[in-house]
């Protein structure tokens, strides 16, 4: 039985007509795995730091109580309003992180942080969205109009991004930025020598912090040769997916957190392998595969570049993120100091999240319109178009 009835025409009524619920049931889900996850995995965190058993849980309440609320809140803007809010999102993100280079808190060798009502929060967690949405709408409108400057706009926006942050210095979200504007590249139908440029631009980057930041090299040197470095993180995430089989040890009952430094953050998801087992990471991949295919359905069934190009952004930035942060647990990729959404402990990542995907499922809402047929009122969904009525 349904909420309300299709015939409901409050904003409300239409709102739940018209967003993509799977897709909100989905993400709420992993809202839920993060809160069981973070539960289980910051006590001895906390411990060896000396703060309660349940500090960090609280904290992730607190924050995500209204990253939700952003996920739904956004999910009714209109495009215009999307729009906006992307550009003071931008902006206000850019001033913040000059002022994190200027007066932020320095932690494990890099200024990504302000301190705000006692909370760290990292502006460049914010500009990632904001640039995804802001350069969907200038290629969008060079699409429209041939003598606006929308690419050179785009690109001069994506220079400043990722100034700034190698600026504190973040290798690693200069590579999602990068990724999110090379898939939006290539969604425009731009000629391929372009991706290839950017291509070949990002590989002279990664060598060129290679040689640059000892924080990079170590890392990458790590990666290749663990016998050259302090490899006692990865070795102990490895640990824990041994340990958890198929079924997992149970929860709590995990032993590989007791020494791991980030396990409620940047390895969550080997301590989810360890006590839940194979089994439930399996199911994590696959909630977030069915985001982001059934995110990518509804671009197929959409005629609006700003939406195409937005939302596949916006996509490019959740599932790499994802990817990195699992590829890292399990040595498949440098490790990096990354998230996983809505399931790792982070008040910036989290409120990013929220952000993101409340603009997605506003993009992907279905326009919806009344009309009379032989069988008396009749409501017609048309193609996405990204606008909420």
């Amino acid at each position: 039985m349904s909420l309300f009835a299709r015939t409901d025409q409050s904003r409300l009524g239409q709102w739940w007509w018209t967003v993509d619920r799977a897709m909100l049931a989905a993400l709420l889900t992993l809202a839920v795995f993060g809160i069981a996850m973070v539960a289980t995995a910051s006590p001895p965190v906390a411990e060896r730091i000396g703060l309660g058993n349940y500090h960090f849980l609280k904290r992730h309440l607190a924050i995500l109580v209204p990253a939700i609320g952003m996920l739904i809140g956004f999910s009714f803007l209109s495009q215009r309003n999307i729009r906006r809010l992307a550009a003071l999102a931008f902006i206000g993100s850019a001033i913040a992180m000059i002022a994190v280079l200027l007066t932020g808190m320095e932690i494990k060798g890099a200024q990504r942080w302000i301190h705000i009502f006692g909370f760290s929060l990292q502006p460049s967690e914010f500009i990632k969205p904001a640039f995804a949405v802001l350069a969907a709408w200038f290629m969008a409108m060079q699409k429209e109009k041939e003598k606006f400057p929308g690419n050179a706009i785009t690109a001069g926006l994506y220079f400043l991004t990722i100034t700034l942050l190698l600026l504190q210095p973040d290798l690693g979200m200069t590579v999602i930025v990068t990724a999110i504007w090379a898939a939006q590249i290539f969604l425009a139908g731009f000629p391929f020598r372009l991706l290839a440029v950017l291509l070949v631009l990002g590989i002279g980057g990664l060598v060129t912090a290679y040689a640059a930041f000892d924080h990079v090299q170590s890392r990458i040197d790590r990666y290749l040769h663990p016998e050259t470095g302090d490899t006692y993180q990865i070795d102990k995430s490895l640990q824990a997916f041994q340990n958890g089989g198929l079924f997992g040890t149970g929860p709590g009952q995990g032993t590989v957190k007791m020494g791991l430094p980030d396990a409620h953050a940047d390895f969550i998801f080997s301590v989810a392998a360890e006590e839940m087992g194979l089994v439930f990471v399996l199911i994590i991949l696959g909630v977030y595969g069915f985001i982001l295919l059934r995110g990518l359905n509804r671009l197929m069934d959409s005629h609006d570049m700003f939406v195409v190009l937005a939302v596949g952004g916006l996509l490019t930035m959740f599932g790499l993120q994802a990817l990195v942060h699992m590829g890292s647990s399990l040595h498949l990729l440098p490790t990096k100091g990354m998230t996983l959404p809505l399931i790792s402990y982070g008040g910036s990542s989290l409120l990013s999240v929220g952000f993101s995907m409340g603009i997605v499922l506003a993009l992907t809402r279905r326009s919806r319109r009344t009309g009379i047929s032989k069988g008396g009122l009749s409501l017609a969904t048309s193609k996405t178009q990204g606008v909420a009525p």
